[in-house]
């Protein structure tokens, strides 16, 4: 089968695009996996904003996050069950599907805790083992799930859902609030309509203008939309605080950029919670008052990737009660991954999926 293979991505910020879509074996599965054709598999829409300017190259390198060896990258996996094995009653060749990419030990010291997502070694397809750039890729039954209303590039937005739907866990917000989202990714337009649908009085997306935030009006993710000038935002910083005097319930930090998650605490209402939601540098860091936190109660989270959120994912999207058309606004082929890395630096895509066949 055809795969886009990686050759050791800790050597890529010394030799960019050390890739190449060669012919590798057909996945052997064992009796409790299934083997699924890929049909389409998501681009991790990185929620970062470094200190310096990423090529598209090491931004790949940041979407794997914790590799460094040899692998087949994707970890958004949609396609169809090709075969099953011996032990699975659950799924027949046909069935439409999607697969949770995350891998627990069940056995660290996090894991006996109840608290699987901390695993001490958390794996994922994709990121630290074979995942869906290629025409097939095994997973155990247990990790895929049935689809039957969403198209294919809708599908790839069931992973990112289910992130969103662990950062809902984590908010634990009342009904009623009012919040702001920094950000209009992927996750960041869902976590917006999973905030509208329980409870949240207002929603307000504040991104930069351009097409994120036109996706984010045609979804009617939120309530009021701040589109920011790339260049000067800071008219439209103070705008938005001199029209919220006492700030927000939530603020969903989804940018990855440290300077914005700095004055994120700024617009958080006393007693209110600020959410950490994107990616950033090791080396980012952020200068907050102790001072502001104690005397406000200001709760701060963070919310790292999912664990057992994909039923609820799928539920909310096959439902269509989150509505993610036309999020994925550009698909290439496998043979064209150099065209992906090219359209990651021009900011002009909300998601992109490569397409194996």
């Amino acid at each position: 089968m055809k795969a886009l293979y990686y050759h050791g991505l800790d050597q890529v910020f010394e030799q960019p695009r050390e890739f190449e879509v060669t012919d590798v074996p057909i996945p052997e599965i064992s009796d409790d996996q299934v083997l699924i054709k890929v049909s389409l598999c998501g681009m991790l829409s990185l929620r970062t904003g470094t200190q310096r300017s990423l090529n598209a190259d090491e931004h790949q390198v940041l979407a794997v996050l914790i590799c460094t060896c040899e692998l087949i990258p994707g970890h958004e996996v949609v396609g169809v069950i090709e075969k099953v094995g011996r032990s699975v009653t659950e799924f027949s060749p046909g069935d439409r599907c999607v697969a949770d990419n995350s891998i627990t030990c069940e056995h660290c010291f996090y894991c006996r805790r109840g608290n699987p997502l901390l695993c001490e070694n958390f794996a994922s397809r994709g990121v630290t083992m074979a995942g869906g750039f290629a025409e097939y890729v095994a997973f155990e039954a247990k990790k895929v799930y049935k689809i039957h209303n969403l198209t294919d590039e809708e599908a790839t937005l069931v992973e990112p859902a289910a992130c969103a739907i662990h950062g809902m866990d984590r908010l634990n917000a009342a009904v009623g609030i009012d919040a702001l989202i920094v950000g209009a990714g992927p996750t960041g337009l869902i976590l917006a309509q999973l905030l509208k649908l329980n409870g949240a009085a207002k929603v307000v997306i504040a991104a930069n203008k351009g097409i994120k935030t036109q996706v984010a009006k045609d979804l009617d993710a939120g309530d009021v939309y701040i589109e920011l000038d790339r260049d000067n935002p800071g008219p439209q910083w103070r705008q938005l605080k001199d029209d919220n005097p006492y700030g927000f319930d939530v603020v969903i930090e989804a940018t990855g950029s440290a300077g914005v998650a700095n004055e994120a605490i700024n617009y958080v209402r006393r007693g209110g919670t600020l959410m950490i939601y994107g990616v950033y540098s090791n080396d980012a860091l952020v200068h907050w008052s102790p001072a502001q936190i104690f005397s406000n109660e200001i709760r701060i989270v963070g919310s790292f990737a999912q664990v057992l959120c994909f039923p609820r994912a799928v539920a909310y999207l096959d439902s269509g009660k989150i509505n993610v058309k036309g999020m994925v606004t550009d698909v290439f082929r496998l043979e064209d991954y150099d065209k992906v890395l090219e359209k990651m630096k021009d900011k002009s895509a909300v998601k992109i999926a490569v397409r194996p066949t």
